[in-house]
């Protein structure tokens, strides 16, 4: 008898090990801005207008708008005709399995998704963040390569990498 209770102890820890395994593997809800770290908060959002060479950003501060407008030194980067745009934007968290991208703060993003209308057509596209190496062979990606200042676009062309980086006005 002593036996059978101790099998049925073992048999409960276990099980109860096995729920808190599978409770630690449930989903977040994507629709949150999560912090980096959970006992720091988030950063606000962009607020104002973001310049480079090639176009600007125009935030509004809520985290969701953004006008665009598209040099002609980027319109193929962009694939969009030069112009200004209005709609969306999100940052993601770059491919994590099993969810694949997921909403995030922008200080850890690796890509920024943007949603416009462009003609009555839905255009969505999702960009890489981050800075290309002085010699184009290689690029990181990471914590804190977007910041409140500056939102590095990385691009690839073959086999070299450049960015092209919006600085706040």
């Amino acid at each position: 008898m002593k036996k059978t209770a101790e099998k049925r102890i073992g048999k409960l820890l276990l099980i109860g090990l096995l729920a808190l395994l599978c409770t630690a593997c449930t989903g977040i809800d994507e629709k949150d801005n999560y912090p980096y770290e959970p006992d720091t908060p988030a950063p606000a959002a962009h607020d104002g207008v973001f310049i480079s060479d090639y176009g600007t950003l125009t935030f509004n501060g809520d985290g969701e708008s953004i006008k665009i407008y598209v040099g002609s030194g980027i319109t193929d980067l962009f694939e969009l005709p030069e112009g200004e745009y209005e709609g969306t934007y999100t940052f993601l968290s770059g491919d994590l399995p099993p969810h694949g991208s997921m909403p995030i703060r922008y200080d850890v993003a690796h890509e920024l998704e943007i949603k416009l209308d462009v003609d009555g057509e839905q255009y969505v596209k999702v960009f890489d963040m981050g800075i290309a190496s002085e010699d184009g062979r290689t690029g990181t990606v990471g914590v804190d390569i977007v910041t409140p200042e500056s939102i590095p676009f990385l691009f690839k062309d073959g086999d070299q990498f450049f960015d092209v980086t919006f600085y706040k006005e």
